[in-house]
């Protein structure tokens, strides 16, 4: 078992964070550029907050790798 502490957010988390819309962001999980969610629930998903942290992170690098 990992000791790593993972937390989970949910989707209005997500789209605050990274300021997109909830389409937008199923569209880029299934063309598999964006962090897929993990199922809690019969009807429920959430999402692992440092992977979506790194997303966003790789977003700003890659953004600033083009403009150099």
């Amino acid at each position: 078992m990992s000791t790593i502490n993972q937390s989970l957010i949910r989707l209005p988390e997500v789209l605050k964070r990274t300021g997109f819309g909830k389409a937008w962001i199923y569209r880029l999980i299934s063309e598999g550029r964006f962090p897929a969610p993990v199922k809690i629930g019969v009807r429920a998903v959430d999402f692992v907050e440092s992977e979506v942290d790194e997303w966003i992170q790789s977003v700003i690098e890659t953004s600033r790798n083009n403009v150099a």
